[in-house]
């Protein structure tokens, strides 16, 4: 098993800025083989989304929503995956959650972490 836990949401004014954190613990060999970290959110009334994400070679992806004001990144020593937001937005706000794993093999999500943007 893996488990993932977030960090780093909070209450921010619009055009501040956050860092979220995902970091994993558990089964060593499975983190060992983790290929794929992402970042997902979840508004009220709204489905989840996928935020950015992130591939073992470096590959990003981000929603066209947030190009040019998020940043993903990896610690494959630390085995966690932030999520740097500038500029943020009170459409911004929601529950972020982590996505990790090595699908199609497994992949296992974190709790979520909620974020909200004052106008």
């Amino acid at each position: 098993q893996v488990q993932v836990v977030e960090s780093g949401g909070g209450l921010v004014q619009a055009g501040g800025s956050l860092r979220l954190s995902c970091a994993a613990s558990g089964n060593i060999f499975r983190i060992a083989s983790i290929t794929y970290m992402g970042w997902y959110r979840q508004a009220p009334g709204k489905q989840r989304e996928l935020v950015a994400d992130i591939t073992s070679n470096g590959s990003t992806d981000y929603a066209d929503s947030v190009k040019g004001r998020f940043t993903i990144s990896r610690d494959n020593a630390k085995n966690t995956v932030y999520l740097q937001m500038n500029s943020l937005k009170p459409e911004d706000t929601a529950v972020y959650y982590c996505n990790l794993g090595s699908p199609p093999r497994f992949t296992s999500w974190g709790q979520g972490t909620r974020v909200t943007v004052s106008s």
